[in-house]
């Protein structure tokens, strides 16, 4: 089994908060209804090694600990404090907690921003006093925290072991699901816990880090609800998920990202989809359902990471075997092709009715003889085309099923699985219908460390895990940050002139920004008056055009009648600039228009669509799909967080679904893959360059086997906060 790859230095401040040597309970309390009392009575179970101080000022002894009545009388020096009294009382107690030199403190009170404007400038009051006097707040808000490996159990939980799972959780009750199930599992036990409540001070990326120092963990598991600072988070879980895996089930989407925008690229970010995209350019495993948190934690944690997405599967029954191939298949897996030595070693060890086409169908050969299967496993293991080995059906239960006598032989069997993990880099996954019940077999696996799981689904979701976290691995190692761009005077001038009349780019200085820095534009040119059209048309001659309106009111053109294609000749495309303007004066009368764009019209291909937002979240996003009116309807597109790397702009292309239209359909020639992907770095750099850049639209852009050619370009511009303020009194 593969270990952890490396480790971070220490950097997190968290450590002296969630190990502490000493622990202030303020509130303690000898009444069990108390969350006082259960704290210290976690402490005192469990064994914590530290200083113990309760706090009450109308108590000298708590379960047989000093009692103090204050903060500032404690004697000695605690780094953390529990604070288990109202939220009122928070602020005050923060600046006693400074005073007395403790470096943080976990606050389980609710009353804070979560209730209203009332509570948030309680909350605002709680982190002057916290900024004031160097005090680390985890909530408020927050169901607590525990430390296993320091023996810190602050929310007195029974029945949890310690482990290499550490959990942050903004759900008080997905922790008590978890942690039942790892109960219930046996072999699961945790590290650290955060509730990170509110998130006032301490965010996600703070113990994302934490954890990733952490080296009593082995696989960070995330239950997030909303971050506070996205793209921070992206960063360090680019940097952890380099070291160790990390999991994050997601619930919703982005609500603060779902703002109205007139982009079709504003209308889908914020979107869960999104998140998950951008989560996993970081090297995050995503799940999406909460059933398959704990399975792909363990089994990430154990096994950290698969070469590939190639897996060998062997069973001792044919329709599950059927069944793990269609699961599979349908996550992305493969079914690895097996080389004929493979299939001659297994031929010569099982019956001649079995298939040695993968999947491997052992029919009957285990019967009498189940430590067989680990033979099988050895075989295809050693097989370079195999990245993981999947064992399918009833081992473990052969002693159940068949004759008693047969436990000796799986026990052999489990210990030849056993020592063939230690030989192997290649995962070895089990399901087996047997593992309720819980046989020898089975727990000798599990207490070697080898997952065993009582769903083909919830192995094959591990399996998938393992081959992304590997491809990730891969992949970042060869990756190096395109090179950026430096803005241009001329054209950050023109942003700025934008800026200063209330308006975004113009198309043709939309395109004017795209082609200086590269991207290939089609000749255009802006007609102002009869005798510009007349210019233009001597120029163009008999190229069918396309028309299109220029007004920095009429934002939707087709929706006014601003756009007229296949324009040909002078005579035309006077008619189609006066149907134009008649249209859009009909529209809206006190439109400005400047003038009608002409270009010509772009060569026959396949429409996809480029798309940039600045989400409050996650920052600069790009986004790539589908293009033309489809694009919110299908939501055909893959998201990333810019900067990207070559691999990133790679991946886009081949994530979404209309990928097999751009390897070409029905006798048309592929598009120049290599091209796009060199257009989205392009306005990846763009967007770097000009922070006042605050949305843009490419759609449609054309592509074809001989490039791209983007038809219409849209650029929003940052509105200064005066301007925002005078656009929504308007």
């Amino acid at each position: 089994m593969n270990p952890i790859e490396g480790h971070l230095p220490t950097r997190s401040p968290l450590h002296d908060i969630l190990a502490p040597s000493g622990i202030a309970v303020v509130g303690a309390s000898a009444d069990p209804t108390k969350r006082g009392y259960k704290a210290m009575v976690g402490l005192i179970k469990d064994g914590y090694r530290g200083e113990i101080y309760p706090v009450n000022p109308k108590a000298d002894m708590i379960l047989g600990v000093k009692a103090w009545p204050s903060v500032t009388a404690i004697p000695g020096n605690p780094e953390l404090a529990l604070l288990c009294t109202p939220a009122a009382t928070v602020p005050g107690l923060i600046a006693e907690c400074g005073r007395r030199g403790i470096k943080g403190a976990v606050i389980l009170a609710s009353g804070f921003a979560e209730t209203g404007e009332e509570g948030a400038a309680l909350e605002r009051e709680m982190m002057e006093k916290s900024r004031a006097h160097g005090v680390r707040i985890i909530g408020p808000n927050t169901s607590g925290i525990f430390n296993l490996h320091h023996r810190v159990n602050l929310l007195s939980l029974d029945n949890v072991k310690p482990g290499d799972v550490g959990i942050i959780s903004q759900s008080g009750n997905m922790l008590l699901s978890l942690a039942l199930e790892a109960q219930h599992n046996g072999q699961v036990g945790f590290s650290t816990y955060v509730g990170p409540g509110n998130q006032s001070d301490i965010g996600f990326n703070d113990y994302l880090r934490y954890l990733g120092e952490d080296h009593h963990t082995r696989v960070a598991t995330l239950y997030v609800e909303g971050f506070r600072d996205g793209r921070k988070f992206l960063e360090v879980a680019r940097e952890v998920s380099a070291m160790k895996p990390v999991v994050v089930y997601k619930s919703g989407s982005t609500a603060a990202g779902q703002k109205a925008a007139s982009s079709h690229t504003g209308a889908l970010a914020g979107s869960y989809a999104m998140t998950v995209d951008l989560l996993k350019q970081s090297g995050v495993s995503v799940v999406h359902q909460s059933d398959e948190i704990l399975p792909v934690a363990e089994g990430l944690g154990l096994l950290q990471k698969a070469r590939g997405k190639r897996v060998a599967v062997i069973s001792d029954g044919g329709g599950q075997a059927t069944i793990a191939s269609d699961r599979l298949s349908e996550a992305g897996l493969e079914l690895a092709e097996l080389s004929e030595a493979t299939r001659a070693k297994l031929r010569e060890v099982l019956f001649p009715q079995a298939s040695t086409v993968n999947p491997v169908d052992v029919a009957g050969s285990t019967d009498a003889n189940p430590s067989l299967l680990a033979t099988c496993m050895e075989i295809v293991a050693a097989d370079d085309n195999v990245d993981s080995v999947f064992l399918v059906g009833m081992f473990g239960g052969y002693s159940l099923r068949f004759a008693e006598s047969l436990l000796g032989d799986e026990m052999r069997g489990a210990e030849a699985m056993v020592d063939l993990s230690k030989a192997t880099e290649k995962p070895l996954v089990i399901y087996s219908l047997y593992t309720p019940v819980k046989p020898p077999a089975l727990r000798r696996l599990h207490e070697a460390g080898l997952p065993v799981y009582a769903s083909i689904e919830h192995a094959v979701r591990v399996l998938s895990a393992l081959g992304e976290r590997g491809q990730y691995l891969a992949q970042a190692r060869g990756q190096s940050r395109e090179q950026s761009v430096d803005p241009r005077p001329e054209l950050a001038a023109m942003f700025h002139a934008a800026r200063a009349e209330g308006r975004d780019l113009f198309e043709y200085e939309a395109k004017r920004l795209l082609r200086e820095h590269g991207i290939e534009v089609p000749l255009e040119l802006v007609v102002r008056s009869e005798q510009e059209l007349t210019d233009a048309a001597g120029r163009f001659g008999e190229t069918p055009l396309a028309m299109k309106v220029v007004s920095k009111d009429i934002l939707h053109k087709s929706d006014a009648g601003g756009v007229r294609l296949n324009v040909v000749g002078e005579a035309a495309m006077h008619e189609a600039r006066e149907a134009i303007l008649a249209s859009c004066r009909a529209y809206d009368a006190s439109a400005e228009i400047e003038g009608v764009l002409v270009t010509p019209m772009a060569k026959k291909g396949v429409e996809v669509i480029l798309g940039v937002i600045r989400d409050p979240i996650f920052g600069p996003v790009l986004m790539f799909g589908l293009g033309g009116i489809f694009v919110e309807i299908l939501e055909d597109v893959a998201f990333r967080s810019i900067p990207l790397s070559r691999q990133d702009a790679e991946s886009m292309v081949e994530q979404i679904k209309a990928k097999k239209i751009l390897g070409g359909v029905r006798g048309e020639k592929p598009v120049d893959k290599a091209a796009l992907v060199d257009l989205l770095i392009k306005v990846s750099r763009i967007v770097e360059a000009y922070p006042a850049l605050s949305e843009l639209d490419l759609n449609p852009v054309i592509v074809n086997a001989d490039g791209y050619a983007v038809v219409d370009a849209r650029v929003i511009v940052e509105r200064d906060s005066e301007t925002t303020d005078k656009d929504a009194d308007a």
